[in-house]
């Protein structure tokens, strides 16, 4: 028996998410909800099977099969990928030594791999552009310039250079970069040995015109004045070691009239008044197109809207953790673009800009979750901000904190209808690896249970359900809050129906202490007649735990949990507390070793008057229970006359009882039909096998496409032939097995060749 699907719970249609009104709502959810590319599915394949199709060279690394070819762009796909999946090693990057593949973006942002390997694998491809964004500290600055140096087309050609927070060992001298003299974009981003010598070799560069020396050892900016004439994009956040004035450092921007982005932004905590300075010159920055200076200290919305009004040209400012952008100046202005925290819209453009900046991430999360508190609207392109940034900073506690509260403002009410499944599907991901990354913190876990609450994410979303299971169950055995348990054992009922036999059996541990938490908190409810939606959900955990799980039965019996199932019916007399008690009972009574346990005179008198109940699912459950009992002649020596009693009464009460097909008042579901075999066979007694009969026929009223494709892959459609071509059957037996037969006939047909007779 698996659970009772009430039909409020039935299929739902989704609900077109407020989002589509707007743009960017609208391609997210286009995006999301799209399958993936035809390229990317096979790059996927190639990429998990590369081991299986390279040979392996005698250095240890791959080598692609001789026939292979691949078109430059799907070469700097495939590269790309490799790294993102951390796939990309010394060993497999040897299949971009091979001429067969030519790179001209190399992207191998956080890979792990050596000198050595970088040096074979990449420095013969003609590249324009690399991107070694925080790899590994294997290897280093000096080893990706040297390397790159090594071919001569390289530095005549390469023209974008990014090393945002890669490695530079304490003993190398400067990092020199003119070399490359076709080089226009460079970046060095928390690149912390870089020092104002190292500024001074990049400006020599003739057509250096992007720069970025946020987070750096730069002391001293006058060598940009080198470059004044070209410089177009500066970047130069967070420079804590900068011993200039703020008139000085003015000066030094005064003069670099080709500037359209600068970005003086800085950290709350250090709280510069660069920017101060910079807005009351009336003469800097002529052609600016944008300017951030998010965190910066005394910045008001009037000295802002003044410099902006000066420059018509203005497309953005970036005014986050400032006590500006709060004016209506900065919603009216047209073609304006503002990273704020004074409303959505500044706070989505925030979370855009800032998405590899922590202390900007925090800040537009924290003001996130205040502004979508109570919101109404679906939000797609916002959730998938957040889930940006979960994942480019995972060992960021407060991020990660703010963010699972923001998913859950997202997410709750109804909102999660409309977002894609893929979407959520991420973002489900990223809890569960928050959770790992800080196992402790309460608060964070809290947020990933009221998640895990949402019916929409837990019934239509993939995620690791076997995580999810043993994270709700360690949960459940550790707190004792009354909300949280409440949640902890709804969520725990409708997981254990989501694992696999082989999964339960993993959890076997966890899964016997939740039996006799959960046992215990039936007790405390009983034993205070509390009739509430935590005991509901409890039994139902039980029920589901149980499913075809003879080691948790076998615990639960163990747990005196027949005493307490007792004490529950003879407490309460809703059909529904009766209902999950009894399925509960009948995942007992399937397993043959256990059966006798329950013929005790006490459990036999409950499900005996229960099965004339007039609440149908309720009489059904007592049936199935006692055919199950009865099945089985041995359990019942020296006790003939009792159980021919029960079956005469279970006679009588299939009976009564409407067609097969009847209107419960919830819907009986199965994972496997298995159960119902040994009550079909030869030896059992006909009232068994009506039973068991009635039941299938049921299910399969429902649900033909599932039951029927599951009797014939478990081989259950011979005992149907057999009871239905057995002259001493019972005749009504005989009858029920032709129907099913007959009645699903098309659907049989359609997994099995064998003719239906």
């Amino acid at each position: 028996m698996v659970h009772f699907l009430h039909r409020c719970m039935s299929p739902r249609n989704l609900v077109a998410p407020d989002a589509q009104e707007d743009a960017l709502g609208r391609c997210v959810v286009q995006e999301e909800a799209s399958p993936y590319s035809l390229v990317n599915i096979c790059l996927s394949v190639l990429i998990a099977n590369l081991e299986k199709l390279c040979a392996e060279s005698p250095d240890g690394t791959l080598c692609p099969p001789k026939h292979w070819s691949f078109p430059q762009r799907v070469a700097d796909q495939l590269l790309e990928m490799m790294a993102q999946q951390g796939k990309l090693t010394d060993k497999t990057a040897g299949i971009f030594q091979s001429t067969q593949i030519n790179l001209k973006l190399l992207n191998i942002q956080k890979a792990k791999i050596s000198a050595a390997a970088f040096i074979k694998a990449f420095c013969h491809h003609k590249l324009i552009e690399v991107d070694v964004t925080a790899v590994h500290f294997d290897l280093s600055v000096p080893e990706i310039i040297h390397g790159l140096c090594s071919s001569s087309w390289i530095k005549q050609n390469l023209r974008c250079l990014l090393l945002d927070s890669a490695n530079v060992p304490q003993t190398s001298r400067y990092l020199s970069f003119d070399q490359f003299t076709a080089l226009h974009t460079l970046s060095v981003f928390s690149v912390f040995s870089f020092s104002s010598e190292d500024l001074a070799s990049a400006c020599q560069l003739r057509r250096l015109e992007n720069l970025d020396i946020s987070n750096t050892r730069v002391t001293d900016i006058s060598a940009l004045l080198v470059c004044k004439d070209r410089l177009k994009s500066l970047k130069m956040h967070y420079l804590k070691y900068l011993t200039m004035t703020k008139p000085q450092v003015v000066a030094i921007i005064q003069e670099l009239k080709c500037l359209l982005h600068l970005d003086i932004s800085d950290h709350r905590q250090v709280g510069s008044d660069l920017a101060f300075h910079l807005l009351q010159e009336s003469d800097i920055l002529p052609n600016i197109v944008s300017l951030d200076i998010s965190g910066s200290s005394y910045i008001t919305d009037e000295a802002v809207e003044q410099f902006i009004q000066q420059r018509p040209a203005m497309e953005f400012v970036g005014l986050l953790a400032t006590e500006a952008g709060y004016s209506e100046f900065f919603t009216t202005k047209q073609g304006l673009k503002v990273a704020g925290g004074a409303n959505l819209k500044q706070i989505s453009e925030a979370l855009s800009l800032y998405r590899n900046r922590s202390c900007f991430m925090k800040e537009a999360l924290s003001r996130l979750f205040t502004e979508t508190f109570s919101i109404h609207v679906t939000m797609p392109a916002t959730l998938k901000l957040v889930a940006i940034g979960m994942k480019n900073h995972p060992l960021d506690l407060p991020v990660q904190f703010t963010a699972s509260a923001c998913v859950l403002n997202l997410t709750r009410h109804g909102l999660a209808h409309g977002m894609p499944v893929r979407l959520l599907s991420e973002v489900t991901c990223l809890l569960f690896k928050a959770l790992k990354n800080f196992p402790y913190y309460q608060q964070l876990q809290k947020n990933c249970l009221l998640s895990l609450t949402n019916s929409r994410i837990l019934g239509d979303v993939p995620f690791d359900r076997f995580d999810a299971a043993k994270f709700v169950i360690r949960w459940l055995c550790r707190h004792e809050y009354p909300k949280m348990q409440t949640m902890a054992v709804s969520i725990t009922s409708v997981l254990a129906l989501q694992l696999s036999p082989e999964q339960v059996a993993e959890l076997q541990e966890d899964l016997f202490q939740a039996v006799k938490d959960l046992l215990t908190i039936v007790k405390q409810k009983t034993t205070k007649n509390l009739d509430d939606v935590t005991l509901w959900f409890t039994l139902k955990a039980l029920w589901n735990i149980t499913d075809e799980s003879p080691a948790a039965c076998k615990h639960f019996i163990e747990n005196e949990g027949l005493a307490v199932v007792i004490q529950v019916l003879e407490t309460f007399q809703e059909s529904s507390i009766q209902s999950k008690v009894l399925g509960l009972l009948n995942n007992v009574a399937e397993v043959r070793e256990l059966s006798a346990t329950l013929i005790a005179e006490d459990v036999m008198k409950h499900i005996s008057m229960l099965l004339y109940s007039k609440k149908m699912e309720v009489s059904y459950f007592a049936a199935g229970i006692i055919a199950h009992l009865t099945c089985d002649r041995q359990s019942w020596l020296f006790r003939d006359r009792e159980r021919s009693a029960l079956l005469q009464h279970l006679h009588a009460a299939l009976q009564n009882w409407p067609r097969s097909c009847c209107m419960m008042s919830g819907l009986v579901t199965y994972r496997s039909l298995r159960a119902f075999f040994p009550l079909l066979g030869n030896f059992a007694p006909p009232e068994v096998q009506l039973w068991a009969l009635w039941a299938m026929y049921h299910v399969f009223s429902n649900n033909p496409s599932k039951y029927c494709k599951m009797l014939v892959e478990e081989g259950g459609v011979q005992l149907l032939w057999d009871i239905q071509g057995n002259g001493q059957a019972d005749l009504q037996a005989q009858q029920m097995a032709g129907t099913i037969l007959g009645d699903f006939r098309t659907h049989f047909s359609n997994y099995q060749t064998l003719p239906l007779c």
